[in-house]
């Protein structure tokens, strides 16, 4: 894991690295010592590891919640190189949403694809990042919604690390049988008006997660409009299963 630079703000601590191939950056409270709890954060589709949503919240967690945070550009997104496959993958993906097509079903083939390579990268990262002095081996969760939902419910299901995790903005598609394998407290987000996942497909992810403590908080609104205070709920709950 190579650090590139260091900055901090407001008594967060912002590193940007490399591992390898993969481009990530860490957040942790200023001056950080010892073992702590880790949020793992997963970006949307067409997003980034410095998305605005994503910084916002890794500043909450940590100022407010003293965790550490790592997010990271999944494959073939942010600094990392566009390959044939994703394109021709994307580009039949759009036609389809052009033509009608269901939103769910397309997206899941493209996540399909990603997830192959994003769950051997974030178990690295993973354990990378725990052998920093300032992080540890302390308990890890999970947020990640629309495509880090995607990503990330293959990747909980392997990961015996995770503990908790906050996922949502998706339906069950390819992830029915993937999501019974997950086992760990879930906080599970659906918006109730969202034009790219029908509803009852959101339900039937969450009816498949194997988890015997599970919640859904649906609010109203479209895809992009989840509310601002599912961060400080998010905060709560990772402090209640990491802590």
């Amino acid at each position: 894991m190579r650090f590139a630079s260091q900055t901090s703000s407001d008594g967060v601590t912002e590193q940007p690295f490399t591992l390898g191939e993969i481009p990530g950056v860490l957040w942790t409270p200023e001056d950080a010592r010892g073992t702590r709890p880790l949020i793992l954060m997963g970006h949307g589709g067409g997003q980034h590891k410095k998305a605005p949503g994503i910084v916002g919240r890794a500043h909450h967690f940590v100022a407010e919640g003293g965790f550490a945070v790592a997010a990271i550009d999944a494959p073939h997104h942010g600094e990392r190189p566009k390959g044939e496959e994703f394109d021709r993958i994307a580009t039949e993906m759009r036609a389809g949403m052009a033509a009608g097509g269901n939103p769910a079903e397309l997206v899941a083939t493209m996540h399909a694809f990603l997830a192959g390579q994003a769950v051997s990268e974030w178990q690295a990262v993973l354990t990378a990042v725990q052998q920093l002095d300032h992080v540890g081996s302390g308990p890890v969760g999970y947020w990640g919604a629309s495509m880090g939902c995607g990503l990330g419910v293959p990747f909980i299901a392997e990961e015996p690390r995770v503990r908790a995790a906050v996922l949502g903005l998706l339906g069950a598609a390819t992830l029915t049988g993937v999501a019974a394998r997950i086992t760990v407290p879930v906080r599970f987000l659906v918006q109730w008006d969202d034009q790219m996942v029908p509803r009852a497909q959101s339900l039937a992810l969450f009816d498949a997660i194997g988890s015997a403590e599970k919640t859904l908080h649906a609010n109203p609104g479209k895809h992009g409009d989840l509310p601002r205070f599912e961060t400080d709920s998010a905060l709560r709950f990772f402090a209640r299963h990491l802590s």
